[in-house]
């Protein structure tokens, strides 16, 4: 594995510890502010940004860095590495750092559920130069629950728990072709007609409901238990979804299909869209091969 990228992973380790400190003590108030995609933001949002944005930036092979919570990324200049603000993807070839990775991170996801005291994590996608599904060469996520815990990808998926001050790992994730458990997101009311079928199909065949509200604790939860399908799709209220590409999607989507499932919008495959902002939101759907498969027949109107 490329150095750079166990560096990385190294600091999430460390950073997980520290947000899950903070977590244990901070309030759980809202704030007067708004994040760049329009939430209300929780003082510990701001508080974990601070420091998932420090710590990474501090990494020599960390170009810039870009958090769910922000509307620009923040990069390295080529020249003497101080900071620049952009709302691109990646900085012209002159001005940025050579051979260096970019991480687009949401530091606290499910955060409206920290105070009923339920799992929230933190999502991270480790890009090769630019904020691209293409670039993508790591992913990783933090679930901060009754177990503190880190899920890295790079050429497979590992779990680790951290335990007696220490990380250990809890060896390799790997998904079935066929799950049994069903995480569906967004309003029902705003649910489309095919959706509406999907999620009644499903449910008809013997799948159980295991939804929380939270991205991180439901794909893990899939994950751990080795099939399933998540899925949060377009709806009438959010036409593009709701999930961000370069913060959520994209990283769960290299981590699930790394785990030997598949993501998907409805028809293509997530990791061949492109993006052309840095919060740019897409329907998802990731699960168990034959989920998608269930997925793609009603979505692209074949027969099951």
């Amino acid at each position: 594995m490329d150095s750079r990228i166990l560096e990385i992973f190294s600091c999430i380790k460390q950073c997980a510890i520290t947000l899950q400190e903070l977590l244990q003590c901070d309030d759980s108030g809202y704030l007067a502010s708004t994040n760049a995609s329009g939430d209300t933001q929780l003082a510990v949002d701001v508080r974990a940004d601070r420091i998932l944005e420090d710590a990474l930036l501090k990494l020599a092979c960390v170009g810039g860095v870009c958090s769910e919570e922000k509307s620009s990324a923040l990069y390295k200049q080529k020249v003497d590495s101080s900071l620049v603000e952009s709302t691109f993807l990646q900085l012209d070839s002159s001005q940025s750092l050579e051979s260096s990775l970019l991480i687009a991170y949401d530091p606290l996801d499910g955060s409206s559920l920290f105070d009923s005291n339920l799992s929230v994590g933190s999502i991270f996608g480790i890009y090769d130069g630019v904020f691209s599904a293409s670039a993508l060469v790591a992913a990783a996520y933090i679930v901060y629950g009754p177990r503190l815990e880190v899920v890295l990808a790079c050429e497979g998926v590992e779990h680790c728990v951290y335990s007696g001050g220490q990380w250990r790992s809890k060896g390799a994730l790997q998904l079935e072709s066929k799950g049994k458990l069903n995480a569906p997101g967004g309003t029902q009311k705003h649910w489309s007609k095919e959706h509406k079928e999907l999620v009644e199909s499903l449910f008809a065949k013997g799948y159980r409901l295991r939804y929380s509200g939270g991205m991180v604790p439901d794909l893990h939860q899939i994950l751990c238990k080795k099939g399933g399908l998540f899925s949060y799709p377009a709806t009438s209220d959010a036409p593009n979804g709701k999930l961000r590409k370069l913060f959520e999607v994209f990283p769960f989507a290299f981590i699930y299909e790394r785990a030997g499932g598949e993501a998907i919008n409805g028809r293509e495959r997530l990791l061949s869209l492109s993006c052309d902002g840095l919060h740019d939101s897409t329907p998802c759907f990731l699960g168990s091969t034959e989920e998608i498969a269930q997925v793609r027949a009603i979505y692209m109107n074949k027969e099951r």
